[in-house]
Formats: C-alpha cells, structure tokens, sequence
C-alpha cells in the first residue's frame, strides 16, 4: 500500500485518535493496555486500515476494530498478550471456520496486529 492510501485509510478511521489517548490516559493510570490495530482488509469489512481497539488487563475497551462477536475474540486475544507481552497477528475472515462464530459471514476478512503498550 502506498504512504498516501495508508494515509487517508487511518484518515478514515476518525475515532483513532481519541481511542489512543484513552490507551495514553490508562498508561498513565497504571493500567496494562494492548493496542489492536487493522493491518489489512480484504472484501466486505466493516472497518478500514487503521482502525483501534485499545483494551486494559480487565477486559475494558474502547474503539472498534471490526464490530460484533470478532471484537470479543480480539480483546480475548488481547488478553493473553498483555499476560505473555508477546505481540500477535490475528486473521478473521470466511475462509476460517471461526468466521461464522466471529461474525465475518459478509465474505470479508481483516488482519488485525495486538501488542502490549509498553
């Protein structure tokens, strides 16, 4: 992807920047925080390169990384980053049997990247 259509991808995804200062402001409270961040889309997804999630140590979250049930399963997975500090690449899309479970039905997939806030 070139830097411009990286560049208005993350424009696309406006509450960006106001789900990394809820991360910053959890930081500064003391709180474990994961980032979790759409790498790459391909098909029908509902939300763009960019996008976060931002998820503390007991599972609260802000922002949207793709919607329904596959949010559940990225703070799940956030979960066990923010134990193990090891970063993690997650692909949910149809071709995974797991699609129908995490609600990417729509025939789209996503990658999305979770790593520990250090």
């Amino acid at each position: 992807m070139s830097s411009s259509a990286n560049h208005q991808a993350l424009e696309a995804a406006p509450d960006s920047h106001d789900v990394l200062a809820v991360a910053e402001g959890w930081r500064e409270a003391g709180r474990a925080v994961a980032i979790a961040t759409v790498m790459e889309t391909w098909g029908s997804a509902p939300r763009p390169v960019g996008s976060h999630l931002v998820i503390d140590g007991e599972g609260n979250f802000e922002g949207s990384v793709s919607g329904g049930c596959v949010e559940g399963a990225v703070v799940g997975e956030a979960l066990d980053v923010l134990e193990s500090g090891a970063p993690r690449m997650l692909e949910f899309g149809v071709a995974d049997e797991t699609a129908w479970k995490v609600g990417l039905s729509c025939g789209g997939r996503i990658r999305v990247y979770v790593e520990k806030v250090a």
